[in-house]
């Protein structure tokens, strides 16, 4: 017969989803100012954490116009913006290629378009240190713009960009699932939440 491992309560809140973890910081009703100005009126729509391996990456929070909510099946031709908070380190270079791979469990890539996006990722996403926030700006139809700590460092004018780098976090064929409900508000079918 085997016995549980013992595990401290810090190590299962490690292991929980980030849905199920508590709201982020009381200052989470306050867009930030790039936010404000891209996006007038925006209010949150939801927030939560990503973690690897049990380490905590980034707080996250989507924000919405202030007409209507963004819906799973709508937030495609919606503006939007996502505000990313650092827990610690990471290479710009390995933010934009891990996003341009997450980009591509949504769709097909060409080569010529995969270097290109690579390239304005690259330019758009500083190496980040703990406490450091990076923002996306969706503007549908058009282009996404981004930020590093309220400083526009880059804008993408493509649509198509656009819609796969958001749905890195939004699409249903995100790898985050949980985060995803966690953000759009949603609701999964049989979690009772």
């Amino acid at each position: 017969m085997t016995r549980p491992v013992p595990v401290s309560r810090r190590r299962a809140l490690a292991l929980l989803p980030a849905a199920a973890l508590a709201p982020l910081a009381a200052d989470a009703a306050s867009p930030p100012p790039e936010v404000a100005a891209e996006l007038p009126g925006a209010r949150l729509q939801g927030s939560g954490r990503l973690r690897f391996l049990g380490l905590s990456v980034y707080d996250a929070r989507l924000w919405a116009p202030s007409e209507g909510t963004l819906a799973p099946a709508t937030w495609p031709r919606s503006p939007l913006a996502l505000e990313l908070v650092y827990q610690r380190s990471l290479d710009g270079d390995a933010i934009a290629e891990r996003s341009l791979d997450e980009m591509r469990r949504q769709a097909e890539i060409p080569s010529d378009r995969g270097t290109a996006w690579l390239d304005a990722m690259r330019r758009a996403f500083p190496d980040v240190r703990q406490g450091d926030r990076l923002t996306g700006v969706k503007r549908p139809g058009r282009s996404a713009r981004f930020f590093a700590n309220g400083r526009l460092t880059a804008e993408v004018e493509d649509a198509d960009f656009a819609r796969l780098f958001f749905g890195i976090w939004l699409s249903e064929k995100t790898s985050q699932p949980a985060l995803r409900d966690a953000l759009l508000g949603a609701q999964r079918p049989g979690t009772g939440a």
